[in-house]
């Protein structure tokens, strides 16, 4: 892996991480369906289980195509280890479970994906830990909600659905001055457009479903950290425990859309901005939520953390919420369904989808409405996207 480090971005992303030829010299490497490995002797299995070999037990544990995604996940972030989880979810409840005990605090960016929303408020304080919300945006009012108690800083940046950008740089001087650990979701941007761990964050996590797969047929997740004895912990204590473990075959689709990862971002964000800027100027859109036009709050920081402005953004119309599900219902290009990321262009009410478990009466106190609407925009010809919108647009 070490020589690898030296390839910049795509080259890495195409053949960063591997160990050796693939058997049979096949230039792709195999999937290891495989749930157990068989040992020469009790002398080998003994060192295998006390890691004096990096060999295999059972891929709850390790396997060779999971390792893969590992070793690549590891290069792209700049960290020094990873662990694929099943799902997204499994790796962000895994990364809060290991840091955080009965009696301990966390301090959560106001607007989060709707199921980490709901760990965060349902099931961490079963286990008697306490959960703050903040509007990270805001250093100050941060300050005032750490206290001795605080063990973890968590959020996304940009954030869902509101593409609230936090300045990753500046929360973990705050929060490793108080020896807290600062935790970031880096699904929306991929480590292509962002690299929280060299601005400071302690992990990483990742939906790898969305932008890592990039074409929709796979569930996954991930976390990256810069310490590798805390990767061993969250490992063998926590993902292997829970049985969190990620398919081989998801693990081989994951490494696939991974080659095309750098390629597939240019372009998502290149369609978003075209399409950001056409929406910003259309007469039914009241606000565009997108970190690569000027006037959204964040576009400075995102300019200095990221390399670009990814592929999602948000708008809320002029009109009320059944003018803003008329916009959703009128499209035929875009596809109504939850999820991001993909070569398709997604379209998605958040408060009615993926962010329904947020009280209704408080969305604004969390940054978004009940009438906005999210785009992951797609792969298509954006001047076919743009037509789509307009003539739903036209409906209202």
């Amino acid at each position: 892996m070490a020589q690898n480090k030296s390839y910049r971005f795509d080259t890495l992303a195409i053949h960063g991480g591997s160990q050796g030829k693939n058997p049979h010299n096949a230039v792709n490497p195999p999937i290891f369906m495989s749930s157990t490995f068989e040992f020469n002797d009790l002398d080998h299995a003994e060192d295998v289980f006390s890691f004096v070999s990096s060999d295999y037990v059972y891929t709850r544990g390790n396997n060779p195509t999971l390792r893969l995604f590992e070793n690549k996940m590891t290069l792209l972030e700049g960290g020094e280890g990873a662990v694929a989880f099943a799902s997204g979810m499994a790796a962000i409840s895994s990364v809060l479970f290991s840091f955080l005990k009965p009696g301990d605090e966390v301090i959560v960016h106001r607007t989060v994906y709707g199921s980490s929303y709901n760990v965060v408020t349902k099931i961490l304080p079963r286990y008697g830990v306490r959960f703050i919300f903040a509007d990270l945006r805001n250093l100050d009012a941060l300050q005032e909600k750490v206290t001795p108690k605080t063990r973890v800083i968590y959020f996304e940046t940009p954030a869902n659905p509101n593409l609230d950008i936090v300045d990753i740089a500046e929360i973990c001087e705050i929060a490793h001055h108080k020896g807290i650990k600062v935790v970031v979701d880096n699904t929306f941007a991929t480590p292509y457009l962002q690299k929280p761990l060299q601005l400071g964050a302690d992990v990483v996590v990742h939906s790898a479903t969305k932008y890592i797969s990039g074409h929709g047929d796979a569930i996954g997740g991930v976390a990256v950290a810069k310490d590798p004895d805390y990767i061993m912990k969250l490992k063998f204590e926590y993902m292997c425990e829970f049985g969190g473990v990620m398919s081989p075959f998801n693990a081989w689709l994951l490494l696939r859309g991974l080659k095309t990862l750098g390629v597939r971002m240019r372009q998502h964000q290149f369609n978003a901005m075209e399409v950001a800027q056409y929406l910003n100027k259309h007469p039914r859109v009241e606000q565009v939520f997108y970190p690569g036009l000027p006037t959204f709050k964040g576009h400075e920081i995102a300019k200095k953390q990221m390399r670009g402005f990814g592929g999602m953004l948000s708008f809320e119309i002029k009109g009320d919420l059944e003018a803003s599900k008329k916009v959703v219902n009128s499209l035929e290009l875009c596809k109504l369904a939850v999820s991001l990321g993909d070569a398709e262009t997604l379209v998605e009410h958040p408060a009615a989808m993926t962010h329904r478990g947020y009280p209704k009466e408080e969305l604004n106190t969390f940054g978004f409405t009940d009438s906005i609407i999210r785009l992951s925009i797609g792969l298509e010809d954006v001047e076919d996207i743009i037509a789509d919108l307009e003539q739903a647009l036209a409906k209202i």
